[in-house]
């Protein structure tokens, strides 16, 4: 049996940028679906969820933000935003919101498409090579064969960035990981990407950690490096 087709909900209101996606996109051989507004492309990313979803921040009747909002609640579909330039605070909010990247326009294709390429690969998920079992402060405990994180007694409800950037945080427990190297490692970026993107993500990673158990919490910024997790063996 063949891999499945990775399919992707295109969503934006000028004809043009959906034009030139679905072209570039199914030259990419990707599956594409379009919407023109947001309550369309809640309505079918519900009803048959997609592998990805560009999702364009401003747009008719429900806007980027809600769209990303409400599907955050439901589901882990990768999103990758689309924002107008000079849209920094739409934008931060977006990826705080659980979006997993953004691309301003006008946007490079070359570029898109390699983000598209990453996060496809990421959500795939595989088992890590390393370790089934990571543990740190708190009773945290990430369970690579179930793609479980108990932290305070209880489940948490982590999105696949966000379990495989803990994954990454804790199995280098004590170092210093750089932005560019969380990058490379969780969302898969051979290339320089933009490091808020990684902010957000560590931002909202800790407030889960945070609210299970304050202890489990043993995230560090480290002013001009990077993040690192507490090695709560020392």
């Amino acid at each position: 049996m063949g891999s499945k087709i990775p399919r992707i909900l295109v969503v934006d209101d000028e004809q043009a940028v959906l034009d030139l996606l679905v072209y570039n996109l199914r030259k990419a051989q990707y599956e594409v679906q379009t919407a023109a507004n947001g309550r369309t492309a809640l309505e079918m990313a519900r009803r048959d969820p997609p592998d990805l979803i560009v999702l364009d921040l401003m747009l008719p009747e429900v806007d980027g933000l809600d769209v990303c909002r409400e599907l955050r609640r439901e589901s882990q579909v990768p999103i990758i935003m689309l924002t107008a330039r000079g849209e920094e605070i739409d934008r931060v909010i977006g990826l705080e919101l659980g979006a997993d990247d953004y691309v301003s326009k006008p946007f490079s294709l070359r570029e898109l498409l390699a983000r598209i390429k990453a996060l496809l690969r990421r959500s795939q998920y595989t088992q890590p090579a390393g370790p089934a079992v990571l543990h740190g402060p708190g009773g945290l405990r990430l369970d690579t064969e179930r793609h479980e994180v108990q932290a305070g007694g209880g489940l948490l409800d982590l999105t696949r960035l966000e379990f495989d950037l803990l994954y990454t945080l804790l199995l280098n427990a004590g170092r210093v990981l750089s932005r560019e190297k969380l990058l490379e490692e969780v969302w898969g970026y051979d290339f320089a990407g933009d490091t808020r993107a990684v902010d957000s993500a560590i931002k909202r990673l800790r407030a889960r950690l945070r609210s299970a158990s304050p202890e489990a919490d043993a995230l560090e910024a480290v002013r001009g490096l990077g993040y690192k997790f507490k090695d709560s063996r020392l």
